[in-house]
């Protein structure tokens, strides 16, 4: 095996270990807030886009329509978001986050985040923009295998 070779195989082997310790952790954490992990990636993509459909909810955690009802029911019953009917469309339902309630969540990542940001001040502003770009390649990686999981 040569440099490169042993290379690709740490970098492969870190990237499973960094995967796992992840589903771990979301897990002690989705457990620590009386929900899902499923629920916590909804949350999670809620934050960044403050509200969206049960459709957009139902692509972005790959769950059935039939299982997205279910998962805005329990979120909106336990107080994470609101959910309305869409008023340009009101066959859709709209879920909104609620940021009161999710700074109880976020109080609990305050000790990760701060860890982060200890690794994070040990990198160069170059070094940061090469990992978000990786970041950014991984994530369309695993859209496109999702999507060929789905269709067949």
């Amino acid at each position: 095996m040569d440099e490169r070779e042993r290379a690709v195989a740490e970098f492969q082997r870190a990237g499973r270990e960094s995967s796992r310790l992840s589903v771990l952790f979301r897990h002690a954490l989705a457990g620590r807030l009386g929900l899902t992990v499923t629920d916590m990636e909804c949350l999670d993509f809620l934050m960044d886009t403050g509200s969206a459909t049960a459709g957009q909810l139902a692509e972005q955690t790959n769950l059935t329509t039939g299982a997205i009802t279910s998962m805005i029911r329990r979120l909106e019953h336990a107080g994470y978001i609101s959910s309305e009917r869409d008023p340009a469309d009101r066959r859709r339902v709209v879920a909104t986050i609620n940021p009161a309630k999710i700074a109880e969540g976020v109080e609990l990542y305050q000790s990760y985040g701060d860890e982060v940001a200890e690794v994070l001040n040990g990198y160069t502003t170059e070094q940061l923009v090469f990992l978000s770009q990786h970041y950014d390649r991984m994530s369309a990686a695993y859209t496109r295998q999702m999507q060929r999981l789905r269709t067949g």
